[in-house]
């Protein structure tokens, strides 16, 4: 969070059984698609607890000048199982004069959290903005040096400890240009942000490591691609990137759009966590707040949700009045909205278990060539066995998952398109109607799986085609 107004696991618990149960009697009978009914578990009762069952968080922010609110304290208390500190634990608070570190500010937030039984985030240790005045006044190698001294100074400190930090905060530019902010640590050099990631996995390997921005939640938006550009070419190069948090303050000159979730199971694609890590909502609406936590309960690697701060009154957007409680700590409706899609959590996480797809006029089941992970493989059927490029799991998204992250896609729409496997991102593309009939047909496309030619070789590839009800077209779950 900044002085700037926006423009713009543990295990995942109570996991359904989703898979698809398809029982035939003879070869090319009616197939009779049932789900077994999600498992149950009692509501609970406050944001963290319900956040826990699915194995997430929900955290606030917190100031160290209002822990000596009573009602501030009992809110949080009760109800949020992460803390971060509000400001306490930037640049300028923790290191005023070069080389000569201050933690009073710090301490006092992470030892209130600790002794609550609550987990911290820490936030930040490398950003343009409240730097101290002895940091605005370097540059170049000297600046470079000093970005490096206070991230080993401050992790140091916190080693073993953080179970989250944010390493570098808001390095890209408003607008739409994709380009980086023009800040004096972006005039050290290009690399900045990777050196401080390399930098602080040396100082605390146990920490993840995240990158934090804002007006990034729209996957349309240049500043969101450009952050996607960076992190892919980071885990492409073995940079030590963990995390990618989204700041998502919601407002009217930059609003939630329905594809945060696109964003989110794009981001994860590529093989980091996502956490929605500052989250305030313009006048709170319910059912933005609920949507915003179904997106994250919607992506398996959303490690959780922080609001930032606790009342209304608490909000650095406070005339926004846009948190759960209001100034005098009562529920809003937003927070039951919150609750109750936390209580339901545990009903969107994808399934890990999974089994076999057989085609009915073939016998042989839905395979990915040569067990392979690359995107845009195209399916074939091929004899059935117990290998994992066989196993497919039906989600609650209306996916189905090989390997736990690759999803059957549609490459196109029309008849004789490929039906291969993709990083699942949310498209219709990816997402299967499972009918009586044993048929599967896109969502998109409204198009059915399809054994070309009406194959029953090994090898014979999958497709889109018009629903005709043959046998290639009829699937069963051994």
């Amino acid at each position: 969070m900044g002085s700037y107004a926006p423009t713009g696991h543990a295990v995942r618990g109570k996991i359904r059984g989703l898979l698809l149960a398809l029982t035939i009697g003879t070869l090319g009978a009616a197939t009779a698609l049932a789900a077994p009914p999600p498992a149950a578990h009692a509501a609970e009762s406050t944001l963290g607890a319900a956040a826990a069952q699915s194995g997430r968080y929900f955290g606030t922010a917190i100031a160290s000048g209002k822990l000596g609110d009573s009602t501030y304290t009992s809110i949080a208390g009760r109800e949020f199982n992460m803390v971060t500190a509000e400001n306490e634990m930037k640049i300028d608070a923790t290191e005023p004069q070069r080389g000569q570190f201050n933690f009073s500010s710090a301490d006092r937030v992470y030892n209130w959290a600790v002794q609550n039984g609550k987990r911290v985030r820490g936030h930040t240790l490398a950003w343009h903005s409240q730097q101290p005045g002895w940091m605005q006044s370097l540059s170049g190698s000297s600046l470079r040096q000093a970005m490096i001294d206070h991230i080993n100074g401050v992790m140091a400190h916190y080693k073993g400890k953080i179970v989250q930090w944010d390493v570098v905060n808001e390095a890209f530019a408003d607008g739409s240009s994709g380009a980086r902010r023009d800040s004096n640590l972006q005039r050290s050099g290009n690399d900045w942000i990777e050196v401080a990631f390399r930098t602080a996995r040396a100082a605390d390997p146990s920490a993840k490591l995240c990158y934090n921005d804002y007006n990034v939640e729209n996957w349309n938006w240049a500043k969101t691609q450009a952050m996607y550009s960076m992190v892919r070419d980071f885990k492409q190069r073995g940079v030590p990137i963990d995390c990618v948090g989204f700041q998502a303050h919601f407002n009217s000159g930059s609003p939630y759009d329905s594809n945060f979730r696109t964003t989110l199971q794009n981001f994860a694609a590529l093989g980091v966590d996502v956490a929605v890590t500052e989250l305030d909502i313009q006048g709170a609406p319910a059912s933005t707040y609920a949507n915003v936590t179904k997106d994250c309960l919607a992506v398996e690697r959303c490690l959780g949700i922080t609001v930032w701060g606790v009342r209304d009154s608490d909000s650095w957007r406070s005339e926004q009045t846009p948190l759960l409680f209001n100034n005098s700590g009562g529920k809003k409706a937003a927070y039951t909205a919150v609750l109750d899609a936390l209580n339901g959590g545990g009903t969107t996480t994808p399934p890990t278990d999974g089994g076999q797809i057989k085609g009915v006029g073939s016998g042989r089941c839905l395979d990915v060539p040569s067990a392979s992970t690359t995107d845009g493989t195209q399916l074939q059927l091929w004899d059935c066995h117990s290998n994992s490029n066989q196993q497919w799991a039906y989600t609650d998204a209306g996916e189905l998952r090989v390997y736990g992250d690759k999803c059957l896609d549609a490459a196109g729409t029309g008849n004789g398109a490929k039906v291969q496997i993709y990083g699942c991102w949310g498209g219709d593309n990816q997402k299967w109607r499972l009918n009586s009939d044993g048929s599967v047909v896109g969502v998109q496309s409204g198009l059915c799986l399809d054994a070309v030619g009406a194959g029953t070789a090994n090898g014979t590839q999958i497709q889109l085609y018009s629903c005709t009800n043959g046998s290639n077209q009829r699937w069963t779950r051994t």
